[in-house]
């Protein structure tokens, strides 16, 4: 793999209930899209992990692949408050 452009350290949106914003995370990727952006990372270091459980840091990272469908690189944020977390 080869890294080359501008990548993004993807942000997570939340709603009041504290559940991910799947709508507004779609339309941030549309827009990352959209400005030409190399690739992007979800749950990197822009401080979800300690607010996604590992199931939700999954599902975050296979929505992220599923709606750029291709069109820039994915880097999963794979960071944790624990190592065995992490390893997951």
């Amino acid at each position: 793999m080869k890294f080359e452009g501008a990548y993004t350290a993807l942000v997570t949106p939340f709603r009041r209930d504290g559940s991910v914003d799947w709508e507004r995370l779609a339309e941030l990727l549309e827009r990352q899209v959209a400005a030409g952006i190399a690739g992007v990372v979800p749950v990197g270091t822009t401080g979800e992990s300690p607010t996604l459980d590992p199931t939700e840091h999954l599902e975050v990272i296979r929505f992220v692949i599923e709606k750029t469908a291709g069109r820039m690189q994915v880097i999963a944020g794979t960071g944790g408050n624990s190592t065995a977390e992490a390893l997951h």
